[in-house]
């Protein structure tokens, strides 16, 4: 599968299209990526994606086999099929940058281009940011409850296919994570690799302290073992002669890793095993059906683990496996456009978001306006094309990874815990009140 394809997308995209050039609909369009509500067990989102998006803008492209099956579908017309040859994206686009805590209503990407450019792209650019989101957001709510552990990234064998597993390597890492088990991602992005290894190499020995030496020796600066095929108590304590014989040899055994089981209980009893026998340096990573809750049990009950490997539950953003996202056009030919469907109604016109800080630099309010209004506080969208290319180089993920742990800290109190809470404060500015009301006595309905 081509996942750069334009065919990515829904067939409504083509049909409306097709309709477009019939009736010579090619004016400037406005549209806006936003979240129309929170979910319940969220006070925050963090914006992800933006990279992924600009790199298809820039890139995006109908290939002759892609016009020759739709001239063949017999869906669409000679001509139009035609126009599609030349595509490109030639618009303009705002957006708020990587790492940026959002709320609901609040754009966090707005397109600016001729109607069928800005239409075509809606599913692929949906479909990259929602996906960030959600990882993003969940992986952020992690480091909030763990602001001192190692996170890792374990999730690439159960994630919802290999691009899945690739960009929950890529966002949580830019929302604070350490690094990653995802080798691609690792020489793609330049994450820190992590891994041990599998109960396969313990079982492949007759001795787990064979196996466990033989490990050792083969990566003797990464020394983690997993310590949890047979019986947890017996391996910490085959560890402790073991450390003296690699000391020998200059080797420091660095961590023990345990993936099952009460992981609270375990850690308890193998970090008394280790200090007991002189350990005290070798640090406890957990694996296994986590995520920020069971971080934050294990952290409330005072557990000895030092790290954790989050795999399934973020990859797939278990709690909460979708958004209730929409892009959607707000201006059309110069008039401010807005859907007004029972339960999702948008605001129309092209807005900005404008944050303010209290006295301690933390996040306090922000104001929903029209561009060009100037309310107080900073502005959060900013232009990231022109004519279809980048105003800036593209920054690198760990620029952004900075960014968006600057970002993460400026959060209030209150929004940075994983139960819900009062609501952060977004204000809908009067100008953009007026513009609804001047669209709604304007359109019918």
């Amino acid at each position: 599968m081509n996942d750069q394809s334009v065919l990515i997308t829904d067939f409504y995209q083509l049909t409306m299209l097709q309709a477009y050039d019939d009736h010579s609909m090619n004016d400037t369009a406005v549209f806006e990526f936003f979240v129309r509500r929170l979910p319940d067990n969220r006070n925050f989102l963090l914006a992800a994606g933006l990279e992924q998006v600009l790199d298809y803008l820039e890139t995006v492209r109908f290939t002759p086999e892609e016009l020759d099956w739709l001239a063949k579908s017999g869906r669409f017309t000679p001509d139009f099929v035609a126009t599609l040859r030349d595509f490109r994206f030639s618009g303009e686009v705002w957006a708020m940058p990587e790492g940026t805590p959002f709320f609901a209503n609040e754009p966090i990407l707005r397109v600016v281009a001729p109607l069928r450019e800005a239409q075509l792209i809606e599913t692929r650019i949906i479909n990259l940011l929602q996906f960030q989101i959600l990882i993003a957001t969940k992986a952020a709510r992690t480091r909030l409850v763990a602001p001192e552990a190692l996170l890792v990234d374990f999730g690439l064998r159960r994630a919802h296919g290999a691009e899945a597993g690739m960009l929950s390597a890529r966002t949580s890492y830019l929302a604070g994570f350490n690094g990653t088990a995802n080798v691609l991602a690792g020489m793609q992005w330049d994450i820190p690799l992590f891994g041990t290894m599998a109960h396969s190499f313990i079982q492949a020995h007759e001795d787990e302290s064979e196996a466990f030496e033989n490990f050792s020796l083969s990566h003797p600066r990464a020394t983690t073992l997993l310590i949890d095929t047979y019986d947890i108590d017996a391996a910490a304590r085959a560890i402790i002669p073991l450390a003296g014989r690699l000391a020998a040899r200059n080797i420091r055994l660095q961590a023990v890793r345990i993936d099952s089981g009460d992981l609270g209980q375990n850690a308890a009893r193998v970090r008394a095993i280790l200090d007991d026998g002189g350990l005290k340096d070798v640090h406890i990573f957990a694996s296994g059906n986590l995520d920020e809750y069971a971080v934050r049990r294990l952290r409330a009950e005072r557990a000895p683990i030092d790290g954790f490997g989050i795999g399934t539950r973020m990859n797939t953003s278990d709690d909460c496996p979708y958004l209730e996202c929409a892009y959607k056009l707000q201006e059309y030919a110069g008039a401010a456009r807005r859907k007004r469907s029972e339960g999702k109604a948008s605001w129309p016109g092209r807005k900005q978001v404008y944050r303010r800080y209290d006295n301690d630099g933390r996040m306090c309010g922000d104001t929903l306006t029209l561009e060009g209004d100037a309310p107080a506080g900073t502005p959060l969208l900013e232009c990231v094309m022109r004519d279809g290319r980048r105003t800036a180089s593209q920054a690198t993920l760990a620029q952004l990874r900075t960014d968006a742990q600057v970002q993460l800290a400026r959060l209030p109190e209150n929004c940075r815990g994983l139960d819900a809470t009062t609501p952060y404060p977004v204000d809908i500015a009067p100008a953009l009140q007026a513009l609804a009301d001047s669209v709604d006595r304007r359109l019918p309905g």
